[in-house]
Protein backbone atom coordinates (compact mmCIF):
# COMPACT_ATOMS: atom_id res chain seq x y z
CA UNK A 1 0.00 0.00 0.00
CA UNK A 2 2.73 2.45 0.92
CA UNK A 3 4.62 1.82 -2.33
CA UNK A 4 1.45 2.54 -4.30
CA UNK A 5 0.80 5.60 -2.16
CA UNK A 6 4.27 6.93 -2.92
CA UNK A 7 3.72 6.40 -6.66
CA UNK A 8 0.38 8.23 -6.66
CA UNK A 9 1.62 11.06 -4.44
CA UNK A 10 4.70 11.49 -6.62
CA UNK A 11 2.56 11.63 -9.75
CA UNK A 12 0.21 14.26 -8.35
CA UNK A 13 3.05 16.39 -7.00
CA UNK A 14 4.97 16.21 -10.29
CA UNK A 15 1.87 17.34 -12.18
CA UNK A 16 1.41 20.24 -9.77
CA UNK A 17 5.08 21.17 -10.02
CA UNK A 18 4.82 21.35 -13.80
CA UNK A 19 1.47 23.15 -13.95
CA UNK A 20 2.27 25.43 -10.97
CA UNK A 21 -1.44 25.81 -10.23
CA UNK A 22 -0.75 25.95 -6.49
CA UNK A 23 1.91 28.63 -6.94
CA UNK A 24 0.08 30.76 -9.49
CA UNK A 25 -3.53 30.37 -8.33
CA UNK A 26 -4.08 28.84 -4.89
CA UNK A 27 -1.28 30.75 -3.15
CA UNK A 28 -2.24 34.19 -4.50
CA UNK A 29 -5.90 33.47 -3.75
CA UNK A 30 -5.08 32.68 -0.11
CA UNK A 31 -3.00 35.83 0.32
CA UNK A 32 -5.73 37.88 -1.33
CA UNK A 33 -8.27 36.56 1.18
CA UNK A 34 -5.98 37.63 4.04
CA UNK A 35 -5.63 41.10 2.53
CA UNK A 36 -9.39 41.42 2.09
CA UNK A 37 -9.94 40.46 5.72
CA UNK A 38 -7.42 43.11 6.72
CA UNK A 39 -9.37 45.75 4.77
CA UNK A 40 -12.78 44.54 5.97
CA UNK A 41 -11.88 44.63 9.67
CA UNK A 42 -10.59 47.61 11.62
CA UNK A 43 -6.95 47.07 12.61
CA UNK A 44 -7.02 50.16 14.83
CA UNK A 45 -9.22 48.27 17.32
CA UNK A 46 -7.03 45.16 17.45
CA UNK A 47 -9.80 43.14 15.81
CA UNK A 48 -7.40 41.48 13.42
CA UNK A 49 -5.12 40.32 16.21
CA UNK A 50 -7.98 38.72 18.13
CA UNK A 51 -9.49 37.17 15.01
CA UNK A 52 -6.21 35.86 13.58
CA UNK A 53 -6.74 32.15 14.44
CA UNK A 54 -10.20 32.02 12.88
CA UNK A 55 -9.23 34.04 9.82
CA UNK A 56 -6.16 31.89 9.30
CA UNK A 57 -8.08 28.63 9.27
CA UNK A 58 -10.96 29.97 7.22
CA UNK A 59 -8.43 31.00 4.60
CA UNK A 60 -6.77 27.57 4.75
CA UNK A 61 -10.14 25.87 4.35
CA UNK A 62 -11.23 27.97 1.38
CA UNK A 63 -7.86 27.47 -0.30
CA UNK A 64 -8.04 23.73 0.41
CA UNK A 65 -11.25 23.56 -1.61
CA UNK A 66 -9.31 24.72 -4.67
CA UNK A 67 -6.52 22.22 -4.04
CA UNK A 68 -8.99 19.37 -3.51
CA UNK A 69 -10.97 20.23 -6.64
CA UNK A 70 -7.71 20.26 -8.56
CA UNK A 71 -6.70 16.89 -7.10
CA UNK A 72 -10.03 15.34 -8.10
CA UNK A 73 -9.80 16.85 -11.59
CA UNK A 74 -6.46 15.14 -12.21
CA UNK A 75 -8.21 11.77 -12.30
CA UNK A 76 -10.98 12.97 -14.62
CA UNK A 77 -8.68 13.83 -17.53
CA UNK A 78 -7.77 11.39 -20.31
CA UNK A 79 -9.37 8.38 -18.65
CA UNK A 80 -7.03 8.45 -15.67
CA UNK A 81 -9.70 7.17 -13.31
CA UNK A 82 -10.38 4.21 -15.57
CA UNK A 83 -6.66 3.48 -15.66
CA UNK A 84 -6.52 3.56 -11.86
CA UNK A 85 -9.53 1.28 -11.66
CA UNK A 86 -7.96 -1.29 -14.00
CA UNK A 87 -4.46 -1.06 -12.56
CA UNK A 88 -3.03 -3.33 -9.90
CA UNK A 89 -2.65 -0.43 -7.49
CA UNK A 90 -4.12 -0.89 -4.04
CA UNK A 91 -7.17 1.43 -3.74
CA UNK A 92 -6.13 2.26 -0.18
CA UNK A 93 -2.70 3.20 -1.51
CA UNK A 94 -4.27 5.43 -4.15
CA UNK A 95 -6.31 7.18 -1.46
CA UNK A 96 -3.32 7.64 0.84
CA UNK A 97 -1.18 8.89 -2.03
CA UNK A 98 -3.69 11.49 -3.16
CA UNK A 99 -4.28 12.61 0.42
CA UNK A 100 -0.53 12.93 1.02
CA UNK A 101 -0.12 15.04 -2.11
CA UNK A 102 -2.91 17.38 -1.01
CA UNK A 103 -1.47 17.52 2.52
CA UNK A 104 1.95 18.49 1.13
CA UNK A 105 0.41 21.32 -0.89
CA UNK A 106 -1.57 22.52 2.13
CA UNK A 107 1.55 22.43 4.31
CA UNK A 108 3.34 24.79 1.91
CA UNK A 109 0.27 27.01 1.81
CA UNK A 110 0.03 27.13 5.61
CA UNK A 111 3.66 28.25 5.91
CA UNK A 112 2.96 31.00 3.38
CA UNK A 113 -0.15 32.09 5.28
CA UNK A 114 1.75 32.05 8.58
CA UNK A 115 4.10 34.68 7.21
CA UNK A 116 1.06 36.53 5.88
CA UNK A 117 -0.68 36.82 9.25
CA UNK A 118 2.58 37.85 10.93
CA UNK A 119 3.11 40.67 8.44
CA UNK A 120 -0.50 41.75 7.87
CA UNK A 121 -2.10 41.05 11.26
CA UNK A 122 0.88 41.56 13.56
CA UNK A 123 0.52 38.08 15.06
CA UNK A 124 3.32 37.01 17.40
CA UNK A 125 4.08 33.26 17.32
CA UNK A 126 3.76 31.54 20.70
CA UNK A 127 3.25 27.95 21.78
CA UNK A 128 5.10 26.72 18.68
CA UNK A 129 4.76 23.05 19.61
CA UNK A 130 0.98 23.29 19.82
CA UNK A 131 0.82 25.33 16.61
CA UNK A 132 2.81 22.71 14.68
CA UNK A 133 0.84 19.76 16.11
CA UNK A 134 -2.43 21.50 15.29
CA UNK A 135 -1.32 22.19 11.72
CA UNK A 136 -0.30 18.56 11.19
CA UNK A 137 -3.55 17.14 12.59
CA UNK A 138 -5.78 19.65 10.80
CA UNK A 139 -3.93 19.22 7.50
CA UNK A 140 -4.29 15.45 7.59
CA UNK A 141 -7.96 15.80 8.51
CA UNK A 142 -8.71 18.20 5.65
CA UNK A 143 -6.69 16.23 3.09
CA UNK A 144 -8.18 12.84 3.96
CA UNK A 145 -11.76 14.09 4.22
CA UNK A 146 -11.48 16.13 1.03
CA UNK A 147 -9.97 13.24 -0.92
CA UNK A 148 -12.76 10.94 0.23
CA UNK A 149 -15.53 13.36 -0.68
CA UNK A 150 -13.78 14.23 -3.94
CA UNK A 151 -14.05 10.58 -4.95
CA UNK A 152 -17.68 10.55 -3.82
CA UNK A 153 -18.71 13.33 -6.22
CA UNK A 154 -16.38 12.37 -9.07
CA UNK A 155 -18.08 11.88 -12.40
CA UNK A 156 -20.95 14.21 -11.54
CA UNK A 157 -21.50 17.26 -13.70
CA UNK A 158 -22.02 19.47 -10.65
CA UNK A 159 -19.01 18.17 -8.71
CA UNK A 160 -17.33 21.60 -8.65
CA UNK A 161 -20.23 23.13 -6.73
CA UNK A 162 -21.35 20.01 -4.88
CA UNK A 163 -17.98 19.31 -3.26
CA UNK A 164 -17.93 22.52 -1.14
CA UNK A 165 -21.56 22.01 -0.11
CA UNK A 166 -20.83 18.52 1.17
CA UNK A 167 -17.37 19.16 2.55
CA UNK A 168 -17.67 22.43 4.47
CA UNK A 169 -20.26 21.16 7.03
CA UNK A 170 -18.18 18.03 7.63
CA UNK A 171 -15.02 20.09 8.19
CA UNK A 172 -16.71 22.45 10.64
CA UNK A 173 -15.28 20.53 13.65
CA UNK A 174 -11.79 20.87 12.14
CA UNK A 175 -12.25 24.63 11.75
CA UNK A 176 -13.50 24.98 15.33
CA UNK A 177 -10.84 22.73 16.86
CA UNK A 178 -7.94 24.30 14.95
CA UNK A 179 -9.15 27.82 15.78
CA UNK A 180 -9.49 27.05 19.49
CA UNK A 181 -6.06 25.41 19.60
CA UNK A 182 -4.47 28.41 17.87
CA UNK A 183 -6.26 30.80 20.23
CA UNK A 184 -4.83 28.95 23.22
CA UNK A 185 -1.31 28.87 21.75
CA UNK A 186 -1.25 32.53 20.73
CA UNK A 187 -2.90 33.52 24.00
CA UNK A 188 -0.13 32.02 26.09
CA UNK A 189 -2.19 29.10 27.45
CA UNK A 190 -1.14 26.10 25.33
CA UNK A 191 -2.41 23.62 27.93
CA UNK A 192 -5.96 24.66 27.03
CA UNK A 193 -5.34 23.92 23.35
CA UNK A 194 -4.03 20.36 23.53
CA UNK A 195 -7.49 18.78 24.01
CA UNK A 196 -8.62 20.51 20.81
CA UNK A 197 -5.51 19.22 19.04
CA UNK A 198 -6.37 15.74 20.27
CA UNK A 199 -9.86 16.10 18.83
CA UNK A 200 -8.33 17.03 15.48
CA UNK A 201 -6.08 13.97 15.62
CA UNK A 202 -9.05 11.68 16.26
CA UNK A 203 -10.94 13.25 13.35
CA UNK A 204 -7.92 12.82 11.09
CA UNK A 205 -7.47 9.15 12.02
CA UNK A 206 -11.16 8.35 11.57
CA UNK A 207 -11.40 9.83 8.09
CA UNK A 208 -8.05 8.42 7.03
CA UNK A 209 -9.15 4.91 7.98
CA UNK A 210 -12.63 5.39 6.48
CA UNK A 211 -11.14 6.70 3.25
CA UNK A 212 -8.66 3.84 2.98
CA UNK A 213 -11.46 1.29 3.30
CA UNK A 214 -14.10 3.07 1.19
CA UNK A 215 -11.98 4.48 -1.64
CA UNK A 216 -11.96 1.21 -3.61
CA UNK A 217 -15.75 1.06 -3.65
CA UNK A 218 -16.00 4.71 -4.67
CA UNK A 219 -13.41 4.19 -7.39
CA UNK A 220 -15.34 1.27 -8.85
CA UNK A 221 -18.66 3.09 -8.68
CA UNK A 222 -17.50 6.36 -10.25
Amino acid sequence: MWRDAALVAGRDLRIEARSRVTVHQVGPFALLVLVLFAFALDPARNILERATPGLYWITVLFSALLALARSAALDEAAGTRDALRLSALDPAGVFVGKALAVAAELAVLEVLLAFGVIVLYGAEPAGVGLLLATCVAATVAVASTGTLYGALVSGLRVRETLLPLLLLPVLAPVLIGATRAFEAALGGAPADGWPWCGLLAVFAVLYSVAGAFAYGTLLEGS
